[in-house]
C-alpha cells in the first residue's frame, strides 16, 4: 500500500538548450525526511529546484502542497544569498515579518540563540547554513526542500545541519535534501532517492530500498545504483570538491546530455 504524498512530480523534464537535465521524472514526496543522492551532474539541485517552484519544469506537472501555516513550501539553495552587515537575529527578523514568525523561536530551533546577535558575515559556514534552514522554515511549511545543507562544513555542523532538518519532518511535513553525506542519509532519512543521468534510479522507504537491493547501507546502494567509475567509493564522501562549495547545481546542465537508458524503478510506485 503506496504511502499518503505531501507532493508530485509526474513525468517532469527540464531541459537547458534543448539539452535535457531531467528525464521524465515522476516521484511522490511522503511525510517525513527524504535524502536525494546521486553522482554530481545527476539532476539532484535541478530536482529540488522544481519541486521548490524555483525552476519551471520544461514539461510535466508539479503539485505541492496547500498551505497549512503562512507559506506552502520553504526552500534553501545551495548557495545563501543573504547580505552582509545585519545581525542573525536581524537577517530572520525581515523573513519572519512576511510571514508572521517569530526570529528568535526559529533561531532556538536550529540551535542558534547564543549568535543572534552575531553579524551575518562573522558566522561560520556551519552557522549560515542552519540560519538557512531557519529562513526556510520560517511560517511551517509543509514542504521544505534544502539543497547540500551539509555542503563543505566539518563533521560536527553536519550533523547539527541533518538533526535540524530531520526534527521539522513529521507526519504533517515533508523534507527534502539533496547530500553527498551518505553516513548522515543513513542515520537520519525515512525515504531515499538515487538520482543517475536525470533520472530517478530508485526511490522509496529506506529500508525498503536497501532490502530490495540486498545491501546494508545507502553508501553501498549508491554503488549499486549510481555508481560512477570517476569518483569509486570516495563518492560517499562530501561532493564539496575539496573547497567547500558543492558543484552539482552547476554540473547538472554540464552533464545534461548523459541520461541513461535504463528503465526507472521507482519502489512502490508503477513503472512509467
Amino acid at each position: 500500500m503506496s504511502e499518503p504524498s505531501l507532493a508530485t512530480l509526474t513525468e517532469v523534464t527540464r531541459t537547458y538548450g534543448g539539452v535535457p537535465v531531467l528525464s521524465s521524472v515522476s516521484l511522490a514526496v511522503a511525510p517525513g525526511l527524504t535524502a536525494v543522492v546521486g553522482p554530481n551532474g545527476s539532476g539532484k539541485s535541478t530536482l529540488l529546484r522544481v519541486l521548490a517552484g524555483a525552476t519551471e519544469p520544461t514539461a510535466g506537472t508539479v503539485r505541492v502542497p496547500e498551505a497549512a501555516g503562512a507559506k506552502p513550501v520553504g526552500y534553501l539553495p545551495q548557495r545563501v544569498p543573504f547580505r552582509d552587515g545585519f545581525t542573525a537575529r536581524e537577517t530572520l527578523a525581515f523573513y519572519a515579518r512576511l510571514v508572521g514568525d517569530d526570529p528568535d523561536a526559529a533561531l532556538d530551533r536550529v540551535g542558534l540563540a547564543d549568535a543572534a546577535e552575531k553579524p551575518v558575515e562573522a558566522l561560520s559556514g556551519g552557522m549560515r547554513r542552519l540560519l538557512g534552514i531557519a529562513q526556510a522554515v520560517l511560517g511551517d511549511p509543509s514542504l521544505v526542500v534544502l539543497d547540500e545543507p551539509a555542503s563543505g562544513l566539518d563533521p560536527g555542523m553536519r550533523e547539527r545541519a541533518f538533526g535540524a532538518a530531520a526534527d521539522r519532518a513529521d507526519g504533517d511535513t515533508a523534507v527534502v535534501l539533496s547530500s553527498h553525506a551518505l553516513d548522515l542519509v543513513d542515520a537520519h532519512a525515512d525515504h531515499v532517492v538515487v538520482m543517475h543521468r536525470g533520472r530517478v534510479a530508485a526511490a522509496g522507504p529506506r529500508d525498503a530500498v536497501l532490502d530490495e537491493y540486498g545491501v546494508a547501507d545507502v553508501g553501498a546502494l549508491y554503488r549499486v545504483v549510481a555508481g560512477d567509475a570517476r569518483r569509486g567509493a570516495g563518492a560517499d564522501d562530501g561532493g564539496d570538491g575539496g573547497d567547500g562549495t558543492d558543484r552539482d547545481g552547476a554540473d547538472d546542465e554540464g552533464s545534461a546530455g548523459e541520461e541513461s537508458d535504463a528503465a526507472v524503478h521507482v519502489t512502490g510506485v508503477s513503472e512509467r
